[in-house]
């Protein structure tokens, strides 16, 4: 079931990221899209990363990196506006945080 879950954020995140790099799936408000940004490098991140996790390779650091990610994503532009994740817009970047962490290093231990 673990599996499945990493493969649904998997994907997510590629979508996410495909998003902010080719506007696919459209977005309501496009921003341009420059490598060098925050915006850049996140959606390379989301890609490439979300990519990785689909398969299961580096899975455990990817999800480290990825939900490192998504705490700077938190505090950087969601935080600011308000202290509540509901209220600020950043309840999907929490939940991805903290799902992607625990999905992937909640796995038996030998």
């Amino acid at each position: 079931m673990l599996s499945v879950t990493r493969i649904v954020a998997a994907l997510l995140f590629i979508e996410h990221g495909t998003q902010k790099m080719f506007n696919v799936p459209p977005a309501a408000h496009a921003l341009p899209y420059h490598f060098a940004s925050l915006i850049g490098v996140a959606g390379v991140l989301e890609v490439f990363g979300g990519f990785l996790l689909l398969i299961g390779l580096f899975a455990r650091p990817v999800a480290f990196l990825l939900s490192g990610e998504m705490a700077v994503a938190y505090f950087k532009a969601h935080f600011p506006r308000a202290f509540f994740p509901i209220v600020n817009g950043g309840d999907i970047v929490v939940m991805f945080c903290f799902f992607i962490r625990c999905s992937t290093w909640a796995r038996s231990r030998r």
